[in-house]
């Protein structure tokens, strides 16, 4: 059995990217340092699903604090990384910029040290779709994203070109993975869909940041979670895109959410976010090419399996709060 590290264990796509190869049959040694980011009560709902594991093994670290991450290298045996651990959000970012960079490129560095000093040869790095802004769609990888318009952005790039510059001095496996705006159960507060539903459903106005006309290139976690997966294999540095192919606009989010909750939305219209992207689309060929990767959940099958979580766990996400500076 392969023993996997996954930072970020507590996290979206850390806690099901955890639980699938749990399922599998793999070892799975999580990190995670349970900040504050947004409701903690979340991050517990998720990490109490893998402690059913047994094969799951807890370690509450912070990728930045080099000496806790050095102590489980030193004792326990990794196969291969997953570095699902970052500060999210762009709004986020543009208040406290020096977390951003301190968690997304620091931490991602000190990985990448002590794979190279215990001769683990694979990372797959999670990376973000906001390097795009400003390109032409649909997005490729080999666009050049040199102009990020948010703190995150930077420091996304920042982990990708020093994942790039270890994998050329020192030989690392790395897969770059450039995620589109990842949605589905147990999702993170501060994302559109999860507030939306949560306002739609306990009957309280809807703030929508600009016209509504933005569009994202909404993709279910599961899809995500199986390509992350199967980034695992022996690739070289790669950056792929990991994104449904088929925008939606906020609009037709809504709309989608109402269908499936039986409930209209009270819209209060805000101005928008001078650091959010007008819209999101992958080209994936490359992950068709490099890891037989296609997304199979289109938004509809994804929003009505997210409210059915949403409405089975509704006393837990009545008790969410929604912290609006993020």
């Amino acid at each position: 059995m392969s023993n996997i590290l996954i930072t970020g264990a507590a996290g979206f796509i850390g806690s099901k990217t955890s639980r699938k190869i749990l399922e599998n049959g793999e070892n799975v040694i999580g990190v995670d340092n349970i900040n504050a980011y947004y409701d903690k009560r979340l991050k517990h709902y998720r990490l109490e699903t893998l402690k059913q594991f047994p094969n799951f093994t807890f370690y509450k670290a912070d990728i930045e604090n080099k000496k806790a991450l050095a102590d489980i290298f030193q004792n326990r045996k990794i196969d291969a990384i997953i570095n699902l651990a970052a500060r999210a959000g762009v709004r986020y970012s543009i208040k406290n910029p020096e977390i951003y960079l301190s968690t997304n490129a620091h931490g991602t560095l000190n990985l990448l040290e002590l794979m190279r000093k215990h001769d683990i040869k694979k990372m797959v790095q999670a990376s973000s779709s906001s390097l795009y802004a400003g390109q032409q769609m649909p997005f490729t990888e080999d666009l050049p994203v040199n102009n990020p318009i948010s703190p995150y952005a930077v420091t996304k790039k920042a982990a990708e070109v020093l994942a790039y510059s270890y994998h050329y001095l020192f030989g690392l496996d790395i897969s770059i993975l450039r995620y589109f705006t990842v949605y589905g159960p147990a999702g993170r507060p501060d994302m559109s869909y999860f507030r939306f539903i949560k306002w739609i459903d306990e009957g309280n106005e809807l703030l929508l940041y600009g016209n509504g006309e933005q569009s994202r290139d909404f993709t279910y976690v599961d899809d995500i979670v199986d390509g992350t997966i199967k980034a695992l294999k022996p690739i070289g540095y790669e950056i792929i895109n990991l994104g449904n192919n088929h925008p939606h606009n906020i609009l037709e989010l809504i709309s989608i959410i109402e269908k499936f909750l039986k409930k209209r939305a009270r819209i209060k219209n805000m101005p928008a976010q001078q650091a959010d992207v007008t819209a999101t689309w992958a080209d994936i060929s490359k992950a068709r090419r490099l890891l037989n990767w296609i997304p199979q959940v289109s938004i509809e099958e994804g929003i009505e399996r997210t409210i059915k979580w949403n409405i089975e766990n509704r006393s837990l996400i009545k008790r969410i709060k929604i912290d609006l500076s993020v």
